[in-house]
């Protein structure tokens, strides 16, 4: 059967292959200790559970509004006015399922085809494809290590033609931790302002941080910003609540409306009960992820302090979300591996550790490492990343 061309270019999800990899092995009795999640291990907080069930129990189990249910959305419209400042409508808020799903919407309802988003790299792997979905481009740029991984507003603006339609900003980043600062977003939107570029700000780790900064969204910073900005967020990494796909974007009503027409005739609605979830989520008392940022903070420390000792491979320390992405040529090349897929391969069939290469976000001398496992996995992880690279040595 001929597919439909639009499918045709899109690649496999690299984290998806490698933990599937991981799963096949440790289901044939392999011990593997898998750096490749994408989620944090700790289960949905008990009060976000109670809530959850108090729902089921209730009879809310039945078809919501397209958008969200109203008192979630005003959960977010209250969320963004405590923790950043931003005042919203609840018109302005689409509640999706998941904010991997609010991305694909927005791109859906903006691009028109070969319309071109300027995309830094590395960059999380679902954008190009999201993009090319939606008949656009994606235009990648790659930042730099030098520059912590972070795109520079004069790259931005040599990447701008008559068919730029957006950027994508996401801080912190996803795979590599970097944390944008307000002057550096403060730049990169005077460029978009410039030349009337919607931004994309993916903030779904805003929570993640663990320097004594605080998270900035770009939309913050002015009214002409703000008016310029789609927030995308969501419940998924803050509250430990990846699997009840709950995520949401915020934005000009005219961008928010056909969103949602869109998502009545595709998901109907974000699922009831994972909805009064995320209500209770937004609205607990206290720093609820207070204990999970601080444990992922120590993990932080002890794994980028164990690279050190790893010869061939040199790391930038990230600030937030809990990713390390560590430029490993230099173990690759003296370990005899054309390519860091290939590397990436041999470490998994021979020491059981998976980590997702760095090609699945646009750098092809970087792997990506999770510190969403125990301390412990972390250090045998580590030893064994070690005596891979010694024993290979060429």
């Amino acid at each position: 059967m001929e597919l439909a061309n639009r499918v045709k270019t899109l690649s496999p999800s690299s984290t998806l292959a490698i933990t599937a990899k991981a799963n096949e092995l440790k289901k044939q009795g392999h011990d593997v200790i898998g750096l490749g999640a994408g989620e944090p291990d700790f289960n949905t907080p008990e009060n976000i559970l109670d809530a959850a069930e108090d729902a089921m129990r209730n009879g809310f189990t039945k078809y919501t509004p397209s958008g969200g249910i109203p008192e979630l959305k005003q959960a977010i419209v209250d969320k963004f006015q405590t923790d950043n400042g931003l005042s919203y409508t609840p018109e302005e808020i689409i509640v999706t399922t998941g904010a991997k799903h609010a991305l694909y919407t927005l791109f859906q309802v903006l691009l028109n085809k070969d319309d071109e988003v300027i995309v830094p790299a590395p960059y999380w792997v679902s954008y190009p494809e999201q993009i090319k979905l939606a008949g656009g481009k994606p235009v990648i740029v790659s930042a730099t290590e030098q520059n912590s991984f972070k795109i520079t507003p004069e790259q931005i603006e040599e990447a701008i033609t008559a068919k730029t339609k957006a950027v994508i900003i996401n801080s912190p980043n996803n795979p590599t931790g970097m944390v944008y600062s307000k002057e550096e977003l403060r730049k990169i939107g005077d460029i978009c302002l410039k030349h009337n570029i919607l931004i994309v700000s993916d903030e779904i780790y805003e929570k993640l941080i663990y320097t004594d900064d605080s998270h900035v969204s770009i939309a913050e910073i002015s009214a002409s910003l703000k008016e310029q900005t789609v927030i995308i967020n969501g419940v998924s990494k803050s509250h430990a609540m990846t699997g009840w796909r709950i995520g949401y974007a915020a934005g000009p009503s005219e961008l928010i409306k056909p969103m949602t027409n869109l998502a009545s005739h595709s998901t109907s609605n974000p699922t009831s009960i994972a909805q009064y979830a995320a209500l209770a989520a937004y609205r607990s008392e206290g720093d609820s992820n207070l204990e999970m940022r601080q444990i992922f903070a120590e993990r932080l420390e002890l794994l980028y302090g164990l690279l050190q000792d790893i010869p061939g491979i040199s790391c930038v320390k990230p600030k937030g979300a809990f990713y390390l992405f560590p430029n490993v040529e230099e173990a690759m090349n003296r370990n005899g591996y054309r390519t860091v897929d290939d590397w990436v391969k041999a470490l998994l069939e021979e020491e059981k550790v998976a980590l997702v290469p760095g090609t699945g976000f646009g750098a092809h001398e970087n792997v990506r490492l999770s510190y969403a496992v125990s301390s412990d996995a972390l250090k045998e992880a580590s030893q064994r990343i070690k005596r891979f690279v010694l024993n290979h040595q060429s």
